[in-house]
């Protein structure tokens, strides 16, 4: 049986970010990491759109607000994070990324941990 994270395309997404990582270490900026995966996923041949618009509507009203997705890659929704820990609030954010983007994969990844594994959560609709 197949891992979700092969299926859903989650696995080559997490070893592009556990090479930047390798590479960079925890401490910087998210710009910065999130600068250094899209080179990395461009590397592996992996189509990404990075600062996403997505449109807000309220009770089918569209608003003049919204937010960027820091990155769609692989249909996967990539939220990247520089903290000292994921929070719950961290984990309910992603899930409203994913509602609004009618999206069913997310993965948040906290890039300020000594090993990478330890800050990436997969979450899904």
């Amino acid at each position: 049986m197949e891992s979700a994270y092969r299926v859903d395309g989650t696995y080559e997404i997490i070893a592009a970010a556990l090479d930047v990582h390798r590479e960079l270490g925890p401490g910087l900026l998210e710009s910065i990491y999130e600068e250094c995966l899209c080179r990395e996923l461009t590397i592996r041949d992996i189509a990404y759109e990075r600062q996403k618009a997505l449109p807000v509507t309220y009770k089918g009203q569209p608003l003049d607000a919204g937010y960027r997705l820091d990155l769609v890659a692989g249909g996967v929704l990539l939220e990247l994070k520089c903290v000292e820990r994921i929070q719950p609030i961290h984990e309910a954010q992603l899930l409203t990324y994913l509602k609004l983007a009618g999206l069913k994969t997310g993965l948040l990844i906290n890039f300020n941990t000594v090993l990478l594994k330890d800050g990436i959560k997969r979450l899904s609709l």
